[in-house]
């Protein structure tokens, strides 16, 4: 199986000109806490309700701060045409939750999750990935 298979492929974006105010408004109206980051076309790093929290707020930037201020950069990534158990071993031993998922031109297609791979995969493989991320840095 392929993660296009499993990915979700109803993803918003967050743009480099966003502000923290906005990306947060829509994770919460969303209910959702990980936005890939683009600028055009091109993946430039990803944001999540944690970077917003430690990265902005805990260190006094405004809601007003660009995304490109707390966001991490040079996201990694997975392509669509991947198989699962390629996907859970760069999730584990990258320590990543999510992944943003590119076709073969690079263009954001999705988003994959441990969550979404969970269901898909033998429970061994899922498991071991899931504690792996877990653990402390």
């Amino acid at each position: 199986m392929k993660i296009r298979d499993v990915m979700s492929k109803d993803v918003q974006v967050a743009r480099t000109g966003d502000t923290l105010q906005e990306v947060a408004s829509r994770m919460a109206s969303g209910d959702f806490g990980f936005l890939p980051v683009a600028d055009g076309d091109s993946l430039v790093g990803t944001i999540t309700d944690r970077d917003i929290a430690v990265r902005g707020v805990a260190q006094g930037k405004p809601a007003s701060a660009a995304v490109t201020e707390v966001m991490t950069s040079g996201a990694t990534t997975v392509l669509d045409t991947d198989d699962l158990k390629s996907a859970l071993d760069l999730m584990g031993g990258g320590k990543i939750r999510r992944l943003p998922v590119v076709d073969k031109h690079g263009k954001l297609v999705g988003v994959v999750s441990l969550g979404d791979l969970s269901t898909r995969v033998k429970e061994r493989y899922a498991g071991e990935a899931l504690e792996t991320i877990s653990q402390p840095h």
